[in-house]
């Protein structure tokens, strides 16, 4: 990680830690470094999209006035699902995509994520020389004057062309299935609900009316518990909750319970494995998903990786070997024949097309699969670094992995998006997990490692 760029780009509260200056300078670089790669008069073409946040706007214009000063072309997509820009910068290759989006996070931070020319994150290089002309550590670069100066066009067919793009994925229709969405007040609003209806769904749509504060407000997948209410309350056949950006999903089955990433991972996995498309037999995970998936892939005899946390590292990991599926507890599934990077919806549909295959509802698909209790503690800090490498504070995590054995674990990490180390553990119990993870973030804020 960067001083600016995380594991999903460059996140914090708008006009605090990001800013609109910052915006500008990263359009400006942007623009002038792939525009140098061009030959022959022609300019560089990089596309924008941006959920639904009030400062998604101001980020937008921050960052057009940026490449276009630079002599770049931009193209607009406007409010979009962060896959979807993904998805248009590499079948109408462009040189780089940029969405302005800070994911699951509240309404009032933003975030710029970068996308290379071939849909996937952008390379760490890149962004570190994006962060060194952001500090002045890089000399000012020329701005383009005259016919130079780039120029900005309505790109919203790139939009439309990604949701052709998805109603051609799956294989069977879904007539007759009542299925409920939760698009979080988010990119999934402009995306989600056109999809389902087109593939012959009875499609229940909740929290689909953005208003530039709203998005992921009590609503999402960072609060499932509304969606779950829903499916029961109407009857449906299963939901889908989305998060601000569409980037990933979660589930809820007919009877109201969560199936989250790891439970999607094993229901793909298992079906992609029984048809000969998995290739190699393996998942790639990460190391945040639940011990119980793990045993439940043994029993499969499915083979799995584990990456860091973040879905690019996924994807890394996917290209490397020739992975056909990976992703993250939290949502992010990647179906690396249809996209480079996390994608809610075209997850939904999925999940759906195994649910329809196989004449078996979601509950059923996932009774051999036991997922273990946990308990995630977030504890907010001035600096991450020192805390990860205080010897009481690794001693008392060695203390629970001890305790724990082989019926649980703990995981201590930083964030690489937020301020804040995260303590993790899964146990047998409810308890056990409150107990163990308390004995590591009590050691924390004795240290006086937590900040208000």
């Amino acid at each position: 990680m960067g001083k600016y760029f995380g594991t999903d780009g460059f996140r914090g509260e708008a006009n605090v830690f990001l800013t609109v200056e910052h915006a500008y300078k990263v359009g400006r670089y942007v623009g002038y470094y792939f525009g140098k790669k061009k030959t022959d008069g022609e300019r560089a073409r990089i596309v924008i999209g941006k959920d639904t946040r009030r400062s998604s706007y101001m980020f937008e214009y921050a960052l057009v006035s940026g490449i276009t000063a630079s002599g770049a072309d931009v193209y607009l997509m406007h409010v979009t699902p962060t896959p979807s820009v993904s998805y248009i910068v590499r079948v109408d290759e462009f040189d780089c995509g940029i969405m302005i989006s800070a994911s699951h996070n509240p309404f009032y931070d933003n975030g710029i994520k970068l996308i290379n020319c071939h849909g996937s994150k952008m390379e760490a290089e890149v962004e570190d020389e994006i962060e060194q002309y952001i500090d002045g550590l890089i000399p000012e670069i020329p701005l383009a004057t005259r016919e130079h100066i780039g120029r900005t066009t309505d790109y919203s067919m790139g939009r439309n062309r990604y949701i052709g793009y998805l109603m051609t994925l799956p294989t069977r229709s879904f007539k007759n299935m009542k299925i409920g969405l939760d698009c979080a007040n988010g990119a999934s609003s402009t995306v989600a609900k056109a999809v389902f209806d087109a593939l012959g769904a009875k499609t229940y749509v909740i929290n689909n009316s953005p208003d530039g504060t709203n998005i992921n407000t009590n609503c999402g997948s960072t609060h499932i518990e509304g969606l779950q209410k829903f499916v029961v309350e109407n009857g449906l056949d299963a939901g889908f909750a989305y998060d601000g950006d569409a980037d990933r999903c979660l589930a809820v089955d007919e009877k109201g319970n969560l199936v989250d990433g790891d439970m999607i991972l094993y229901i793909c996995g298992k079906y992609l494995r029984d048809n000969g498309k998995l290739n190699q037999d393996t998942i790639v995970t990460t190391i945040m998903s639940n011990i119980g998936l793990y045993k439940a892939l043994d029993a499969e005899g499915i083979k799995y990786e584990k990456t860091t946390v973040g879905d690019k590292y996924v994807y890394e990991c996917m290209l490397e070997n020739g992975y056909a599926l990976g992703g993250e507890q939290s949502g992010h599934i990647i179906f690396s024949k249809y996209a480079r990077t996390g994608d809610g919806v075209l997850t939904s549909l999925k999940l759906m097309e195994v649910v329809i295959e196989s004449k078996a509802t979601m509950s059923e698909l996932t009774r051999n699969l036991k997922i273990y209790p946990q308990l995630l503690i977030n504890v907010k800090v001035a600096d991450k670094k020192p805390v990860m490498n205080d010897a009481d504070v690794l001693e008392a995590t060695d203390n629970v992995a001890k305790r724990l054995g082989d019926n649980g674990r703990v995981l201590l990490r930083e964030s690489g998006t937020e301020p804040v180390i995260r303590v993790m553990v899964e146990a047998e119990t409810d308890e056990i997990c409150k107990e163990c993870a308390e004995s590591v973030v009590n050691v924390i804020k004795e240290k006086g490692y937590e900040v208000q």
